[in-house]
């Protein structure tokens, strides 16, 4: 449109040199919008890729973490051991000492994973929703096809 000549939906204003329309305006705020969203999604990518690099390391950190103290339990049972020798008994009473320690360590967390096991519920709500889905099949009923589906399903038809 030629500067100066009124445009009918402008209330019979001349727009200005450099004035962008209403449909120019939006196609600028419909792509501002959009690259707002491809940063935003950028910058969550980013985020989320650097927590996972950070859960990674802590979880090699805590699998070594566990088996050096794994490994460090012998020689805790040795010097427990000895140290109970030091103290006036036998090596083996010691030996015995520790060896029933740790089997009543075991009995203790056997009972707490067995009482955990117990409080182990049958998913209820999926049960049900199992039933109720089983139980709409079974009192549905197939309808025949009609022509044209059979004919669409051969590729007779388009």
């Amino acid at each position: 449109m030629p500067t100066g000549v009124a445009d009918p939906s402008s209330n019979g204003r001349a727009p200005y040199e450099g004035e962008r329309s209403v449909g120019q305006l939006f196609a600028a705020a419909t792509a501002d919008l959009s690259a707002l969203v491809h940063d935003e999604i950028a910058l969550a990518k980013a985020e989320i890729r650097q927590d996972v690099k950070r859960g990674v390391s802590g979880g090699v950190s805590l699998t070594v973490a566990g088996v050096v103290a794994l490994a460090s339990i012998p020689m805790l049972s040795f010097a427990s051991a000895y140290g109970l020798q030091a103290l006036g008994l036998t090596l083996g009473w010691s030996f015995l000492i520790v060896a029933g320690a740790y089997l009543l360590l075991a009995a203790i967390l056997g009972l707490l994973a067995l009482r955990s096991f117990k409080k182990i519920e049958k998913p209820h709500r999926t049960i049900e929703g199992a039933q109720a889905t089983a139980d709409v099949l079974k009192n549905a009923r197939p309808r025949p096809a009609t022509q044209e589906e059979i004919d669409r399903a051969l590729g007779r038809r388009p």
